[in-house]
């Protein structure tokens, strides 16, 4: 086979030199434009576990690398006066100028034509003479360029600044520091990859950077600056530059990673930011997968193909955590204001696939002291005391709103059953709401309940609209009393356009075939086009619709619940007013944001006024619509605000479900984000819910302060004591109901 490489990256002189290996009549060829010795940046940065990988691919490469390579244990982490230090993280550092040497001298020895200084303007002039074109020509890849039509790319410009340069201080763990000048906050990510020097990257928002001057400096007057910005941290060391201007970081995505019989690998394919260190490793896994599906398939077209579909999950997960990881460098301002300790874990914690489980595997020293004082602050705050020696796992600490206390932060979410008789709830309510309170959950929310009949999802949804609905429930709220230490909550809530459907197991969403009822909302606007069309809600529709829940919550009140939710989110009738893609009203009631809230919050505050004052209230939001002229994170931040102004204890916060065609972004913790963004901007307690499923996942949440409580709904189907199962894995005790805790004690006589 004839293999051209554009790009005398990692990414291609790896692939060359695994192809030749792999077969030595392969003829390959490696066009880079630059020299061998030209490259951009100074140390790149691999896992013991990326370097073992490699080491199964090619032992000749990571023999000859670990020899060039500095290794640390450490992170050190410098903010507000303060180092923290973090063991057990096993990394290596190493001169990128060695590895592309230590790269193209096993391409020589296996015979892989090297043409440094060769540009390849027009790929086309390769095509026609090579079975397999290999772009690896990186982040402006002119291939990728070439045929995007083909590949459709996605980039998208990240808004923090930075500059990669090098200094001759030799740094004796991965350091970070976090200064503060007139200008703003700077970040430093720095790490030795050789013995006297070390990676040097100051990164920066737009407006610090403008504000110091550096959207007009060169190179030199960028060294300059950041040397009397870092004097004390340099220590009298310089700092040195290779190219190093300042640039805002791409994330690269493409739709295709192969073209006939072109392929991108490493950066023309995809990137990931540069704080969770992985573009090599990426780069050079590509390489590994490509020569793989090569010898496996015959066919070019299905080894192309075989390479995408096993590259794509393992790289798409790594630009998650470099995606989450990236923005919280780019909203560091956020946190600088959190406990030094906690800091540090949310730090170590930022990209989520470091949990608290695993840290604490790492540096257990470390993690108990984020218990302690995760611990500490629990026991001020609810004014119930906490061990902090040893500390209970953040999840089993005790959590005060008003009048409430929750013996611990995990939470059943609410889960709609369709099973209710004209909106009463029956056994299978008490059952499923029951065994999740013995479960172990320290608050376990009822479905949306909704507050009139015409206000229901469906036939089989519960409601509070009549006294017999209150009986029912208190049936439940006092058997979860009685036979738990387990809290209720009550979620109030008005399908508006999304009532009057079929059982989500008949079609979700979908319309009665027959027997529907009279729908409401802001707009006519139906949720799909053969839905029902729902009335334009008028001034005296609103009042009704206030007195619906004034009621619902006085009956509430009557069957003893511990915490009133009111459902503005998921597209249902208080979402859609505030939604602008749901509210296309001229009036008082539509237009700016904070006209479409006026309804919702006529709403709240009618039910606040007659719910208990020492009982607290939450509201479910929906933080993004995933549509565009939807809602955006930043607008639920200001939702949020308007909420805490009107005596909101804690804001539940989801995502989506406003409209049909949404597209959401999921992953693990998708939207945790948006919690922890609203928690720290808007200062209110909130709640986490969207694929939490650990509890190693629950703890980093928490100790990281992300949010204050986490829900989890299909973890709880699927597992009614997750709760009790979660706390034996991690060793901690739960108290046990009477009933139980006798057999508890029971130890069989034949084992």
């Amino acid at each position: 086979m004839k293999v051209a490489v554009i790009g005398g990256g990692p990414a291609g002189l790896f692939a060359a030199l695994l192809l030749k290996r792999q077969d030595p009549k392969h003829r390959v060829h490696v066009y880079e434009r630059n020299r061998l010795e030209e490259t951009f940046g100074f140390g790149v940065v691999f896992s013991d576990a990326a370097e073992q990988a490699l080491a199964a691919q090619d032992p000749k490469i990571t023999e000859a690398m670990a020899a060039e390579s500095h290794r640390w244990d450490s992170i050190e982490i410098h903010h507000g006066g303060t180092v923290f230090h973090s063991t057990g993280h096993a990394f290596s550092g190493l001169s990128r100028k060695t590895l592309l040497r230590v790269l193209a001298d096993r391409c020589r020895d296996l015979d892989v034509k090297l043409c440094f200084q060769r540009e390849v303007q027009d790929p086309e002039t390769l095509r026609g003479d090579a079975d397999l074109v290999i772009a690896a020509d990186g982040a402006n890849s002119v291939v990728r360029e070439r045929y995007k039509d083909r590949f459709r790319p996605a980039v998208d410009a990240r808004p923090n600044k930075f500059v990669w340069l090098g200094a001759s201080k030799p740094f004796p763990a991965f350091t970070f520091y976090f200064k503060t000048d007139r200008h703003g906050l700077w970040r430093v990510h720095a790490y030795q990859y050789e013995p006297g020097f070390s990676t040097f990257i100051v990164e920066a928002r737009e407006e610090t950077w403008r504000s110091a001057g550096m959207d007009r400096a060169g190179e030199a007057e960028t060294i300059a600056f950041c040397e009397r910005l870092f004097r004390e941290e340099l220590e009298g060391h310089r700092l040195v530059s290779n190219r190093s201007i300042w640039r805002s970081f791409p994330t690269i995505r493409n739709e295709r990673w192969h073209h006939e019989n072109i392929v991108l690998l490493g950066d023309a394919a995809h990137t990931a930011h540069f704080s969770v260190g992985s573009g090599t490793k990426l780069a050079m896994e590509d390489a590994v997968a490509l020569a793989q599906s090569l010898a496996e398939h015959r066919d070019l077209e299905a080894a192309l193909q075989a390479y995408e579909e096993a590259r794509r999950p393992p790289v798409e997960s790594l630009q998650r955590a470099a995606q989450a990881s990236l923005q919280w460098f780019e909203d560091t301002e956020r946190y600088v204001k959190l406990p030094p300790v906690q800091f540090a874990f949310a730090l170590l914690t930022r990209s989520l696939r470091v949990t608290h489980e695993n840290l604490k595997s790492r540096d257990p020293a470390f993690v108990a002291k984020v218990d302690s004082w995760f611990a500490g602050e629990a026991a001020r705050n609810s004014s119930v005391p906490v061990s902090v020696s040893p500390p209970p796992p953040p999840m089993f600490t005790p959590f005060r709103l008003r009048g409430l206390t929750l013996q611990n932060r995990v939470v059943v979410s609410p889960m709609c059953q369709y099973s209710a008789e004209d909106g009463t709830p029956d056994d299978w309510h008490l059952v499923h709401l029951g065994s999740r309170a013995m479960g172990g959950a320290g608050l376990v929310f009822a479905e949306m309940t909704n507050v009139s009949a015409e206000a229901r999802i469906s036939p089989g949804c519960t409601g509070m609209y009549k006294p017999e609905h209150a009986t029912a429930w208190k049936r439940i709220v006092d058997f979860v009393h009685g036979a738990s230490y387990a809290k209720i909550a009550m979620q109030l809530g008005h399908a508006g356009r999304k009532a009057s459907t079929r059982l989500s197991w008949e079609g979700d969403n979908e319309p009665l075939p027959s027997g529907n009822w009279p729908i409401l909302g802001p707009s006519p606007i139906p949720y799909y086009p053969h839905s029902q069309i729902p009335k334009e809600m008028t001034r005296a529709d609103m009042d009704a619709a206030i007195q619906d829940y004034v009621r619902a919550a006085k009956l509430a009140i009557t069957a003893g619940f511990d915490l009133l939710e009111v459902h503005m989110a998921h597209g249902y009738l208080l979402a859609s007013f505030i939604s602008p893609v749901t509210n296309t009203r001229r009036d008082a009631y539509g237009g700016a944001l904070q006209n479409r809230m006026r309804f919702p919050l006529e709403v709240f505050d009618a039910v606040r006024a007659v719910w208990p004052e020492e009982k607290p209230m939450s509201v479910r939001i929906s933080a993004v619509d995933w549509y565009p002229g939807g809602m955006e994170p930043q607008d639920s931040v200001e939702v949020a605000r308007m909420l805490k102004a009107h005596r909101c204890d804690i804001v539940d916060v989801s995502a989506g479900q406003t409209v049909p065609d949404q597209r959401p972004v999921y992953g693990r913790l998708f939207q945790t984000p948006f919690a922890d963004r609203i928690r720290h901007e808007v200062g209110i307690a909130t709640m986490a819910v969207g694929n939490i499923s650990s509890y190693a996942d629950v703890n980093t949440i928490l100790a990281s302060g992300r949010a204050d409580l986490c829900l989890l709904a299909r973890a709880h189907l699927w597992d009614p004591y997750w709760t009790r199962h979660a706390a034996h894995e991690l060793g901690y005790k739960l108290e046990w109901p009477d009933p139980y805790e006798s057999l508890d004690h029971y130890k069989p006589r034949f084992t």
